[in-house]
């Protein structure tokens, strides 16, 4: 099928009816509710979750295709690189918007008097999510800025050890770089295999790489540049067995697939909201262990506040607070979905892609083949193309829209399938790597 004609047949789903409901916590003024939706005619009480509705259409599909419906989609590609930043579905951008005008509208009589508390709160309820307590979970812009707040922070002393991946984030490596410049700090870099046998493989390689001067260990929860999903309870239950403190890069992991963050053991843990969990840009999360709160030195200068006190790490001076407000409908949508039941579907769809492609002559899929290793993302390349080539193939010949990765030992395109994509996609994905591979031959 040609790219125009299959882009102008995939366009017409979207003719179903919108899955749209009106989540009262996101539209937060100073006295916003709970946070719950309004109830929906035909729904099983106010908040219930929308797999208790019929779905018109029929079944899973049907349901899936009312999600799509609640994304303004550009028609021009198929956009499988939510990686980068999830867009937003309508209900959520109309909640974010109306935060904007409600902000604009109160102005400076909101910014003193209720931002802080309604950040709070839009904390508290994320923290509920993940598991935490409140006073050990803030708002932030991204996992850089939180994770960055960490490494920057850390009591560092003259000979010091770090240690972490180079498939690991690139400016985390970089902020690594500075503490080593600027403390003395010894950085051990070591390379993550892509089809692990076992996690007792990846556990033993990062503990082969402590030593007796190790303070900070750094993991992916999820790999960014191919999906893979590490062992993070494990590496930290031996990390701390030798004395190492555990900061965990959970950029693609809140929203996508359960996070339990005390369930992992680590110390530390940072996420960008606005991708998994569609939010808008410039909204993440740190998480600090209780104990930790008191060692970390804050990134700017804050209010006296007590030592444990994990606001104190939080001074932003004046920022989009309609962002940290449209946290709250992102999560209304979230719940509405079903996290199980997201994570579920994107786990479908990848491999929906990634098992034909496996078998087909010089392709190459650079994510661990069993399921629990991986979720929505994956990386796929082809011999004797470069990751550029092949992105601007599946771009300009197939309609697809993908990101390059051409480092840290890995060769291929990032491939991250939404709840806004569908099978017949990932089909027309496959044809098209599977053609692309066959003219490389």
């Amino acid at each position: 099928m040609e790219k125009r004609t299959f882009l102008k047949r995939l366009g017409q789903l979207t003719a179903a009816s919108p899955f749209i409901f009106l989540p009262d916590g996101a539209l937060a003024g100073r006295h916003s509710p709970s946070g719950r939706p309004r109830e929906i005619p035909g729904q099983q009480g106010a908040g219930a979750p929308i797999q208790a509705r019929t779905v018109s259409g029929g079944g899973e599909n049907g349901f899936w295709e009312r999600v799509r419906s609640d994304y303004d989609l550009k028609p021009d590609y198929i956009n499988l690189e939510s990686g980068y930043y999830n867009i937003i579905p309508r209900p959520t951008l109309e909640a974010y918007l109306e935060n904007i005008r409600m902000v604009n509208r109160e102005g400076a009589y909101y910014m003193r008097t209720v931002q802080w508390e309604n950040k709070a709160r839009v904390a508290a309820r994320l923290a509920g999510m993940l598991g935490c307590t409140p006073g050990e979970l803030i708002l932030t812009r991204n996992t850089t800025e939180s994770l960055d707040m960490v490494i920057g922070g850390y009591p560092w002393q003259p000979g010091d050890e770090a240690v972490f991946a180079e498939q690991d984030y690139g400016a985390m490596q970089m902020q690594f770089g500075l503490v080593a410049e600027r403390f003395g700090v010894i950085n051990r870099v070591l390379s993550l295999p892509m089809h692990p046998a076992s996690d007792e493989e990846i556990v033993a390689l990062y503990e082969s790489a402590i030593t007796p001067r190790t303070r900070l260990l750094m993991v992916c929860h999820m790999v960014n540049i191919t999906g893979q999903i590490l062992p993070v309870r494990k590496i930290c239950d031996m990390a701390h067995r030798h004395g190492v403190e555990v900061l965990v890069d959970g950029a693609h992991c809140v929203g996508h697939f359960p996070v339990d963050i005390p369930a992992l053991g680590c110390d530390y843990y940072g996420s960008s909201l606005h991708k998994w969990l569609a939010a808008p840009l410039g909204a993440g999360m740190l998480y600090i262990r209780r104990e930790h709160i008191p060692k970390i030195w804050p990134l700017l200068a804050e209010h006296p506040r007590e030592p444990d006190d994990i606001s104190r790490l939080n001074h932003t001076g004046t920022h989009p607070v309609h962002t940290d407000l449209a946290i709250d409908a992102a999560m209304d949508y979230l719940e509405h979905i079903g996290i199980k039941r997201k994570a579920a579907r994107l786990r479908e769809l990848q491999r929906a892609w990634t098992e034909p492609l496996r078998a087909v002559r010089g392709v190459r899929v650079n994510t661990p083949e069993s399921p629990e290793r991986s979720c929505a993302i994956a990386n796929v390349g082809v011999e004797g193309l470069p990751p550029a080539g092949l992105a601007t193939a599946l771009l300009e010949d197939f309609g697809i829209y993908s990101v390059a990765i051409d480092g840290a030992g890995v060769q291929g395109c990032r491939i991250t399938p939404n709840v806004f994509n569908t099978p017949e996609e990932m089909a027309h994905l496959v044809a098209a790597v599977s053609e692309i591979a066959r003219r490389a031959r």
